[in-house]
């Protein structure tokens, strides 16, 4: 169990770091890092503005998913299948609060 534990921990961190430079606006659009969209892609206006938005929701999954693989940790003490089932719930269903709300997000930004 304590290798997953390093896993799904060490999945937040890295959603974190991968956070950052869209939150800073560091990262110009290409097609292998980002909120990558037609919309996105040809207009870096609009690339940066909606990929600093959704890494700030990048950033709040890997904080949750950081905090809910420590907490459960301990919590669910052992049981193994319980930890992967929830820990993976969160992550995913994290991730497609972000990506729903950035995809509004974008569509606010298509009418201005």
């Amino acid at each position: 169990m304590t290798s997953l534990l390093i896993l799904y921990v060490g999945s937040g961190l890295l959603l974190i770091i991968l956070a950052v430079p869209l939150i800073q606006r560091r990262v110009p659009p290409n097609i292998w890092y980002g909120f990558r969209l037609p919309q996105t892609l040809n207009d870096p206006e609009i690339w940066y503005a909606v990929n600093e938005y959704g890494g700030r929701g990048l950033l709040w999954v890997g904080v949750i998913t950081l905090v809910a693989a420590l907490g459960l940790y301990f919590v669910l003490n052992g049981n193994l299948d319980l930890y992967i089932s929830v820990c993976t719930s969160v992550i995913l269903g994290s991730l497609l609060v972000d990506v729903i709300l950035s995809f509004r997000y974008l569509g606010t930004l298509k009418k201005k």
